[in-house]
């Protein structure tokens, strides 16, 4: 997934970047929510990791405008804020989870993940895809008990197709779920990691829809 982190504590935003990209997603970490209005217009995110008081504003304000433009990206808030009342406002301005600070990282990684699976359609971490068996909460693939080892990028990629099975997508919106908005990247990036899962998983994993893009396969 490519995840927009809001967080201005630059120790806990440090902490949370590293536990994110471990996990294996791209991760976008601004610290004003000025900028992050601009990054939502222009980038598309699979979640968003959303602080409620930033040096510019308040996290609700942000997640308003968010919901009100028709933007329906996960969130997730993290607040030091523990009553009752603003966690209720926080969900009912369209958030889908909470943390309250100070937080275990490793729950932070299970809570993205429930989220997930949540907006995919599927609670079950466990997918079966032709002779693949895939476990969406550990990250590993096996083939009739073999483990198939994936790259952070290989991984990504096909991870966002199987978050929307049928989807055809674009060259350039495969593009936006590899990489951060700092990242440099090959013109031919996603042709090389697509012809490595296929080596590694099967060709019928995924098909390229001639002059449109590529789709999750049903092998």
């Amino acid at each position: 997934m490519r995840i927009l982190l809001i967080e201005d504590d630059e120790m806990l935003g440090s902490a949370i970047r590293e536990q994110v990209a471990a996990d294996q997603h791209a991760v976008d970490w601004l610290t004003r929510l000025a900028d992050a209005e601009v990054s939502t217009r222009t980038a598309r995110y699979d979640l968003i990791l959303l602080d409620l008081m930033l040096p510019d504003g308040r996290g609700l304000d942000f997640l308003n405008t968010v919901r009100a433009a028709g933007n329906t990206t996960p969130v997730i808030i993290l607040t030091a804020r523990d009553q009752i009342s603003e966690r209720i406002e926080g969900l009912n301005a369209g958030a889908d989870d909470y943390l309250v600070k100070p937080f275990d990282l490793a729950e932070l990684t299970a809570r993205i993940a429930a989220v997930q699976r949540r907006y995919t359609g599927n609670p079950n971490p466990m997918i079966n895809l032709g002779d693949l068996q895939i476990d969406l909460a550990a990250k590993k693939i096996s083939k009739h008990g073999t483990d198939i080892i994936l790259t952070a990028r290989e991984w990504r990629l096909l991870e966002a197709l199987m978050q929307r099975p049928g989807v055809i997508f674009s060259k350039a919106q495969l593009e936006e779920s590899l990489y951060n908005f700092d990242a440099e990247f090959e013109s031919n990036t996603v042709e090389v990691h697509v012809s490595r899962l296929r080596k590694k998983l099967g060709h019928a994993v995924i098909e390229t829809m001639r002059g449109a893009g590529y789709r999750l396969g049903q092998p």
